[in-house]
């Protein structure tokens, strides 16, 4: 039987050695809470996380999320008279007024307006109940398991709508994805143009305001059942973080500690590089593997010797070789090698030999 040909690839990428003065993660005052980096998704802290829990206006980062994605933004929406009288935080919307969805965006995310957030479903979906369906479909789509929508503002209208701190930070990830989402995210303040006589809305979230200056959004919650929620994302150099806490007594505290923790304790290192691989052992000197897509995790300066990158290439050429990146023995990241077939040698090899060695299985 033929064997594949295993390549191990060691890695020797220069890190520093220098230690980063650790310290245990702190304690919250939260139920859940969770720091997540918001490229790779390692949870970098979490308590009680997966928990379904009343989730109040962080609710409304969903709603903002399919906004985006299903609505035109400069449309004028008509403001129902259900959406008018829409109790809790209000932008104070009248029946038959015309206003942007962009601003009823900024509105839904900046003051928290649940008569913007009913107003937002109607539009998008034609009812609350079938943007409720909207809402569980991404839900499940992004993989958030702890979860089901009733409503697109989080009031606690009923026992059915619930999150978990796990699943708020795995939609937040993938809503920041969005350019405008992200934007609209981190605004501090925003003036609703298509309003008379145009407001200037204040983004209620103290860290995004002034008070961490590392904050980049955020999005903050509060029902009598629910308790305090937060959302808030934050960088520091090339490293994004997400932190959710659930009824938090003390939750500004709380996220700037989890933030400085993540950011004191981890570094995001570039471990895969976009590159063409020297011929493996017994390969044409004209036939390559490409890494097509970089790899960047966030690591503890402990966690860099730990690190390994591995590969099997297939003697059945139509099999593509997979690269595994390995934490200890835990595979956090795979990917496919391209294969190329191309004249003229191999000219990076002596810019990346010393991060290679190779053997073969017998």
């Amino acid at each position: 039987m033929k064997h594949a040909l295993k390549v191990v690839l060691i890695l020797m990428i220069g890190f520093s050695c220098t230690s980063i003065n650790a310290f245990a993660a702190p304690s919250t005052s939260a139920d859940q809470a969770i720091l997540m980096e918001a490229e790779s998704g390692r949870i970098l802290y979490e308590n009680n996380s997966h928990q379904e829990q009343k989730i109040a206006s962080i609710t409304k980062i969903m709603t903002a999320h399919l906004a985006i994605q299903h609505g035109d933004l400069d449309e004028l929406v008509k403001i129902s008279p259900d959406a008018s009288v829409t109790e809790g935080s209000s932008l104070y919307l009248k029946a038959g007024q015309k206003v942007s969805l962009l601003d009823l965006v900024y509105g839904l995310l900046l003051r928290s307006g649940n008569d913007s957030a009913v107003a937002i479903a109607e539009h998008v979906s034609g009812s609350v109940d079938d943007f409720a369906k909207l809402m569980n479909k991404e839900a499940k789509r992004i993989g958030m398991k702890n979860t089901h929508f009733t409503n697109p503002h989080g009031l606690d209208l009923d026992n059915e709508h619930y999150s978990s701190a796990f699943d708020m930070a795995l939609l937040t990830q993938e809503a920041i994805k969005d350019k405008t989402f992200a934007e609209i995210f981190g605004t501090t303040s925003h003036r609703a143009t298509s309003l008379a006589p145009s407001p200037t809305w204040s983004n209620k979230h103290r860290l995004v305001t002034g008070m961490y200056p590392h904050a980049t959004g955020g999005k903050t919650g509060f029902t009598r059942l629910a308790g305090r929620t937060l959302v808030t994302t934050a960088k520091r150099d090339d490293m994004s973080l997400i932190v959710v806490t659930i009824r938090a007594s003390s939750d500004w505290n709380d996220h700037m500690n989890l933030f400085e923790y993540g950011f004191s304790h981890y570094k995001n290192e570039q471990i895969l590089h976009p590159d063409i691989l020297p011929p493996f052992p017994g390969q044409s000197e004209n036939e390559f593997y490409t890494l097509t897509e970089p790899f960047s995790y966030p690591l503890t300066s402990e966690e860099k010797s730990k690190l390994t990158i591995e590969g099997k290439i297939p003697f059945n050429r139509n099999t593509p070789p997979i690269v595994y990146v390995k934490l200890d023995e835990e595979i956090i990241h795979k990917q496919e090698l391209v294969r190329e077939v191309r004249s003229g040698g191999f000219t990076l090899w002596n810019r990346i030999v010393d991060k290679l060695k190779f053997w073969q299985d017998e």
